[in-house]
């Protein structure tokens, strides 16, 4: 007795899908919540900005999803480990508060050598940090390796401690009523 062909390739691919099914299921499975957002106030000590910069690490910035700490060998992305010693003397002119603050903002600015330039701006989305938690993490950093010097206060390049959104300069203000517009780029006046 011959099965028919539309039978064999019927039970073949309901084997299939029930093998798949059952590894599928083996498998162990993660539930992702969102990013808890971290609520930051002007009187948070240093000690206290170096804890939740790693959780904000862990969690919502992705750093660690790239980075190591403390690995060596073939990596991904530069090692973390001791970068809060090393990062004063990574770019001539630059300390360590406005490198840490340059590599998170424009990571591209200075690529270390050997790694590709593939890091995305940690104040842009998909990451979205705000400026108050980037302090966080450039706190952590600078414990990694280093003494925390970084304060809520702490102003750099990217950020000068007003409300600014995340890494551009405040708006400017809108021309008064009657007031002529300004002149289109590229005219004389």
């Amino acid at each position: 007795m011959q099965i028919p062909h539309a039978i064999r390739v019927s039970a073949l691919v309901l084997a299939t899908t029930g093998f798949y099914a059952y590894v599928g299921q083996l498998v162990p499975q993660k539930e992702v919540q969102p990013p808890q957002e971290t609520a930051l106030g002007a009187n948070v000590s240093t000690a206290d900005m170096v804890k939740i910069g790693r959780g904000i690490m862990e969690g919502k910035g992705l750093c660690l999803t790239c980075h190591t700490l403390g690995k060596t060998g073939a990596l991904r992305f530069p090692d973390l480990g001791g970068i809060g010693a090393r990062a004063a003397s990574r770019v001539p002119g630059l300390s360590d508060v406005e490198y840490l603050a340059q590599t998170l903002y424009e990571p591209n600015a200075f690529v270390v050598p050997g790694f590709p330039p593939a890091m995305l701006p940690a104040n842009k989305p998909p990451i979205g940090l705000t400026d108050q938690e980037i302090l966080c993490v450039i706190a952590t950093l600078q414990s990694i390796g280093g003494t925390p010097t970084v304060t809520m206060k702490t102003t750099h390049r990217y950020y000068n401690g007003t409300s600014a959104p995340a890494g551009g300069p405040a708006p400017s203000a809108a021309p008064a009523p009657g007031a002529p517009a300004s002149p289109p780029k590229g005219t004389q006046p």
